[in-house]
C-alpha cells in the first residue's frame, strides 16, 4: 500500500512538472515597443488593431506599447538597449546611423510618405513656397516629419529660418493649427482629420511638392535582428495582418480600433476617414506589404546628405532589411 502511494506521490510530481513546463512554454515573450506618440493615435491603428484581434498573442508576444518623445526617440532608445523594437518613419535609421546608432527599418508601411503640409484654406497657400515667412507647427524637434518638412522646405530653395517652426506635441500640433495660432502645419494624416473636425477649413500642399521621406516603419536594434530573429519576425507579420485588415475594410477596422481605444467610441465616422486617407495615400500600391525599396530609400539618403540635414552618409545596407518581409504571408 505504501510503495502504491509512494508512486501515485512520484507520478503526481512529474505531473505536476510536466504541467509548470508546459505553461512556462507556453507563457508568451514580453516585448517592449516604443511607439513616437501615445499609442491611443489612429497612426498606430496597425499595431492597435493587431493587438486587439491577438495577432501578436498568435505568434507568443506579449507587445507592450510605451510613448518616446519623437522617431528620432525610439531609434536612440532602441540603439541604447532600452527596447529591441519601436516606430519611426523609415527615413529615421539615415538620421541615427550617422551618428552610429545601429538600429535599422525592418518593414515599412506602405509606399507613400506618411508627412502632410496642411494649411488654414483662408491663408491662401498654395504650395511651399508660399510658407515663406509663415509659422507652422510639428510635434516635435526629434520626430522624423520635422525632418521630412526641413526637406521639403529645402526642395522648395527655403530653409528652417524662412518659417517659424514650433514644436507643439501631439495633441498641440493640430489644436494649435485649427485655432488659427499657426497657418500650416506639418503631421500625419489623423491630425489633418483632427483639424477639420474641429472645424477649420484646411486646403493639403500637394503631395509632389512634398519631400517623398517614407511611411512609417519597425525599427529594430542589430542585435535584435540577429539574436532575436523570431520575436521581430513575429511582430513584422503581426503588425502587417493588423494593416491589412485596414486595406480591406476601413470601416472595420475603425470599429477594432474604437473596442480597442474607448476614447474614439462613438467617433468611428471620423476614424475610418483617417484611415482611408492611409489607405489612399500612405499604404497604396506597396505591392508586398511591408516591403522596403531600396531603390526610394537610396534616393532619400541621397537628398539627406546633400541638403545636409545629415552630415555623413551611412552604408545602404546598415539602414534597412527585408529579410522578414520576403515570405508567403507578407506576399498574400
Amino acid at each position: 500500500m505504501c510503495k502504491s502511494l509512494q508512486r501515485l506521490a512520484q507520478t503526481s510530481v512529474i505531473a505536476l512538472g510536466l504541467g509548470l513546463a508546459l505553461t512556462a512554454q507556453a507563457a508568451p515573450t514580453k516585448v517592449t515597443y516604443l511607439l513616437p506618440a501615445p499609442p491611443n493615435s489612429p497612426a498606430f491603428a496597425p499595431w492597435i488593431i493587431a493587438k486587439e484581434k491577438g495577432y501578436y498573442r498568435a505568434r507568443d508576444l506579449d507587445l507592450t506599447f510605451i510613448a518616446a518623445k519623437g522617431g528620432v526617440d525610439v531609434a536612440k532608445q532602441i540603439g541604447a538597449g532600452n527596447a529591441m523594437l519601436g516606430g519611426a518613419i523609415g527615413d529615421t535609421p539615415i538620421v541615427v546611423r550617422a551618428n552610429g546608432i545601429p538600429v535599422r527599418a525592418v518593414a515599412v508601411l506602405g509606399a507613400g510618405g506618411v508627412t502632410m503640409i496642411a494649411t488654414n484654406a483662408g491663408e491662401n497657400i498654395r504650395s511651399i513656397k508660399d510658407l515663406k515667412g509663415k509659422t507652422l507647427t510639428v510635434m516635435s524637434y526629434s520626430d522624423t516629419t520635422y525632418y521630412a518638412l526641413l526637406a521639403s522646405l529645402r526642395k522648395a530653395g527655403l530653409s528652417k529660418t524662412d518659417v517659424d517652426i514650433q514644436a507643439a506635441g501631439p495633441s498641440g500640433v493640430w489644436q494649435l493649427f485649427s485655432a488659427s495660432k499657426a497657418q500650416a502645419m506639418a503631421g500625419v494624416p489623423d491630425w489633418v482629420v483632427n483639424a477639420e473636425e474641429a472645424g477649420l477649413k484646411i486646403s493639403l500642399i500637394p503631395q509632389n511638392e512634398i519631400f517623398e521621406s517614407m511611411a512609417q516603419a519597425i525599427l529594430a536594434s542589430d542585435e535584435a535582428i540577429q539574436n532575436q530573429p523570431l520575436v521581430v519576425g513575429g511582430v513584422v507579420q503581426a503588425t502587417l495582418e493588423g494593416m491589412r485588415d485596414i486595406i480591406e475594410d476601413p470601416k472595420a477596422a475603425a470599429a477594432t480600433f474604437a473596442k480597442a481605444v474607448p476614447a474614439y467610441a462613438g467617433k468611428e465616422a471620423a476614424l475610418e476617414k483617417t484611415l482611408r486617407l492611409y489607405v489612399e495615400h500612405v499604404y497604396a500600391n506597396q505591392t508586398v506589404l511591408g516591403r522596403i525599396d531600396p531603390a526610394r530609400l537610396d534616393a532619400v539618403r541621397t537628398f539627406y546628405v546633400s541638403e545636409g540635414i545629415v552630415a555623413k552618409e551611412p552604408k545602404l545596407d546598415e539602414l534597412y532589411s527585408n529579410q522578414f518581409i520576403e515570405t508567403t504571408t507578407a506576399a498574400q
